[in-house]
């Protein structure tokens, strides 16, 4: 007796998810300033700052420069813009166990990487060899909407060829996974590793 798989898509978030970045160095120089950890990605994400770019309506380049303005009205100039740069720079890593798992759940459905992104991901995908990883890529710079809008998660599931409600979703974010369980979809918050076996476990077996 064949028993039927829990859902026939899984709908996966990129940062917080797979991709992580270490702000060491970033926290580091904010305490030397004087500001408390996290000021610099509290402004750089702050969203008249970021949605534009994460919308495709404005160039990277042009959200640095937005959160550099905002953060010198805090520290000098100067200061401003060592922040920033640290913020771009810090150092990444993927999750390779993560990635392990989501390779597995490919081998029965498709999965879509759903991530609120800049119109650099593409770029950041092939620097980490990962354009091919994905079966789908929903950026919602692509797009113009981002989560949690109800249509980027429409989108995703059209992309899958799969309907809403027969969708695993994936993410950091309480607000996005929130959104998706709304929509019909079988949503997990992810905190870390062991969350997403449990979710991929009735696929995998």
């Amino acid at each position: 007796m064949t028993i039927p798989r829990p859902y026939d898509a899984v709908l996966c978030d990129f940062d917080g998810v797979i991709r992580f970045h270490d702000q060491t160095e970033l926290n580091e120089l904010e305490r030397a300033m004087g500001l408390a950890e996290g000021t610099t990605t509290k402004v750089v994400f702050a969203p008249e700052v970021d949605r534009p770019a994460l919308l495709g309506q404005i160039t990277v380049e042009q959200w640095t420069e937005a959160a550099e303005a905002a953060l010198a009205l805090q520290v000098p100039r100067e200061q401003a813009r060592a922040l920033v740069t640290a913020f771009v720079k810090a150092p990444v890593r993927v999750d390779d166990d993560v990635l392990a798992l989501l390779r597995r759940a490919q081998e029965h459905v498709p999965v879509v990487l759903v991530t609120n992104a800049t119109l650099d991901l593409e770029d950041d995908l092939a620097w980490l060899g990962l354009t091919h990883f994905a079966d789908e890529v929903v950026s919602s710079a692509r797009v113009g909407v981002g989560k949690p809008d109800p249509r980027i998660y429409e989108i995703a599931a059209e992309r899958a060829g799969v309907p809403l409600g027969r969708c695993l979703f994936v993410d950091d974010r309480e607000e996005n996974v929130e959104a998706a369980r709304a929509l019909g979809l079988t949503a997990v918050l992810f905190t870390g590793v062991p969350d997403l076996e449990t979710a991929l476990a009735p696929l995998l077996g």
